[in-house]
């Protein structure tokens, strides 16, 4: 029998929180949405991938509009450039299929499955407590409310957080990501890159870090300014080092050293697409992770980065997420009461978040902390190199290796 006539709050309005606010909805619960920015998520574009099964899981149970554009590749290549030289050399190829997304189309999909969704923008939740009567309480400028559930969807620096898992905070991995987006213009004259990118995914290895690049859809408001359907950028995320503090102070801006890095280390042809000026969007994040040691105790649970944040070698921060709103959903579904729904979700997710971050962490070592002499890899070395990775473990990045 299934859990009926809840009310559900939802700290976070992102993707985590639109996902969850829909398995809500969708198993019968009443479901108030807080997200504290009054800015326009969907202006957030940059690219992220999703695995092919998984998105035609959201679409077929009605989590993703069929509209949202999307741009499969099913292969990832590998390149290096050689001690040396400046020419990249291709060393593999994996099937690899992702489905790359516009990070604003996706949440502005998932936004508009909300339904009846109370939706509140620019309310800030000011504290999450539990009420005498043992329901969960959140409040905002506007006042308290009470609900029988509340999902802590709210990142990082999750409030809801702190009441499962005190004082739990990210443990930084020591390196940084430099995540971009520039459009096509960049590729003039790069013909062979772009229809590489056509068709695959590219990851571009150099001693202590690598490169991904990858087309996602363009404009995240294609449908209402200006944007046109079809239109692609060309998002990219490079793993490496900071640059040591400058003895003067003046820190080297973070377009600047990304461009300096992928000069040094970067093939001719993948280096000068990164040094062009006209990027839609850079920045610069610390690589960290931290895994709560359970997800869920009842009236609370966790989703999303709230719950687990896995190194970003995984390209499982959205993936997480949604797949928590699945597990919820069947949660409630499948269960006579509260606490039970939330005890299976917590089994489930749990485990699946501390896999992920294990996994995150062998990625890391073997991809900037440790990495190998790429040039002197071929298809075979670096399908060994791979199975050595996932050390038994599966990932849609490599395929059906493991």
């Amino acid at each position: 029998m299934a859990v009926t006539g809840l009310r559900m709050g939802v700290v976070g309005g992102s993707i985590a929180g639109c996902a969850m606010a829909i398995a809500g909805s969708r198993a019968g619960a009443d479901v108030t949405v807080y997200e504290r920015s009054n800015g326009e998520l969907q202006d957030r574009g940059l690219g992220i991938v999703i695995p092919p099964a998984l998105h035609q899981e959201l679409l077929a149970a009605g989590y993703l509009d069929t509209a949202m554009e999307t741009a499969p590749v099913g292969t990832r290549v590998w390149i290096t450039r050689p001690p040396g030289g400046r020419s990249g050399r291709e060393f593999g190829r994996q099937p690899s299929a992702v489905v790359p997304c516009n990070w604003g189309m996706l949440w502005r999909s998932l936004r508009s499955r909300t339904g009846d969704v109370r939706y509140h923008r620019g309310l800030p939740v000011t504290s999450v407590e539990r009420d005498s009567a043992g329901r969960a309480l959140i409040r905002t400028a506007a006042g308290a409310e009470t609900y029988d559930i509340v999902v802590g969807a709210d990142g990082h620096q999750s409030l809801t957080r702190d009441l499962l898992a005190p004082g739990l905070r990210p443990t930084p991995a020591g390196y940084v990501v430099w995540r971009g987006t520039v459009p096509l213009s960049a590729l003039n004259g790069r013909h062979d890159q772009l229809e590489l990118l056509r068709s695959a995914w590219v990851t571009v290895t150099f001693p202590r870090g690598h490169g991904v690049f990858y087309l996602i859809p363009g404009a995240p408001k294609a449908a209402g300014a200006g944007g046109v359907p079809g239109d692609r950028l060309l998002a990219y995320a490079i793993y490496g080092y900071p640059p040591a503090p400058a003895a003067d102070g003046q820190d080297e801006p973070v377009a600047g050293y990304v461009r300096t890095l992928a000069e040094e280390h970067f093939p001719a042809e993948w280096a000068d697409i990164v040094a062009r000026g006209e990027h839609v969007s850079l920045v610069c994040h610390p690589v960290t992770d931290f895994q709560v040691p359970r997800s869920a105790h009842p009236p609370f649970l966790l989703a999303g980065d709230a719950a687990a944040i896995t190194r970003p070698h995984t390209a499982s921060g959205a993936v997480k997420a949604l797949q928590d709103a699945l597990c919820l959903e069947r949660a409630l579904r499948g269960s006579a009461s509260t606490a039970d729904a939330l005890r299976r979700y917590a089994d489930e997710r749990t485990a699946a978040g501390a896999q992920l971050v294990e996994l995150g962490r062998r990625l890391g070592r073997a991809q900037v902390e440790r990495t190998p002499e790429w040039h002197t890899m071929g298809p075979v070395e670096l399908d060994a190199w791979s199975r050595a990775v996932l050390d038994g473990a599966t990932s849609y990045l490599f395929g059906d290796l493991r």
